[in-house]
């Protein structure tokens, strides 16, 4: 119960707390990205309430990139908690030729209502970039590593993984913009494939909204438990340029 609501609360603290300071680390460090913030509450027959924060974070240089990832995810249906989830991820790239690079990654997941409650997969291998610029930017990656993976019966599997992911970018007008990120990470034990879309809108300044869907699936799951998870997001976005 106390890690519950430590973790609603940081939900909810979370975007007043970091604007500011990214904005710092922006200028200082020639990092760029975005912060996002979704929540949702509906009433009536079902009271259903969702709250998400996101982080994207980007260092480019000459040759070398650093990207970071997170994401978290709380949700209650009728005042019982249904969902809790967050990711984490870092990925350092550097170029090989004008549109090769190799790169390195490291990713971990925690999923309490999940069928796998958390994991993690570190790896690296190379990626190409079909388009670079605007309107369309589309880069693909692919490589191998070290996959764990706890499942909701609290089997452990540690196991050789494969991985290939590709990340496409759209930008429709100067106001709108597309996206869609997919991958697939293969073990003996499991083959997890995820992919999500999002539509975003210019509001003013750095502030935007954003739709986005999302879909994971496991192609082994423990006896009782979905294979396929989806999560719908509705909400606004900060650019950090």
């Amino acid at each position: 119960m106390l890690r519950t609501t430590t973790f609603a609360l940081s939900l909810l603290a979370l975007p007043s707390l970091l604007l500011p300071s990214l904005a710092v680390a922006q200028d200082a460090n020639g990092w760029v990205g975005e912060a996002s913030l979704t929540a949702n509450r509906t009433t009536g027959n079902t009271d259903t309430t969702n709250v998400g924060v996101g982080l994207k974070l980007d260092n480019i240089g000459e040759r070398w990139r650093h990207k970071f990832a997170a994401s978290a995810d709380y949700g209650t249906v009728n005042g019982v908690q249904n969902r809790e989830r967050f990711n984490l991820g870092y990925q350092l790239e550097r170029d090989i030729s004008d549109r090769l690079f190799g790169f390195g990654t490291a990713d971990y997941y925690y999923d309490d209502f999940g069928a796998f409650t958390d994991g993690y997969f570190i790896g690296g291998g190379l990626g190409y970039t079909i388009y670079e610029g605007k309107p369309i930017g589309w880069s693909v990656t692919t490589g191998v590593g070290y996959r764990s993976q706890t499942s909701a019966l609290d089997i452990t599997n540690n196991e050789f993984a494969v991985n290939a992911e590709s990340d496409f970018d759209w930008q429709i007008n100067e106001q709108v913009s597309a996206y869609n990120d997919s991958g697939v990470l293969w073990s003996d034990s499991d083959t997890y494939l995820w992919s999500e879309v999002g539509l975003t809108a210019n509001l003013m300044g750095n502030l935007a909204a954003r739709a986005s869907f999302r879909i994971d699936h496991h192609s082994d799951v423990p006896f009782g438990t979905e294979k396929t998870d989806t999560i719908s997001r509705f909400g606004i976005v900060y650019t950090i340029d």
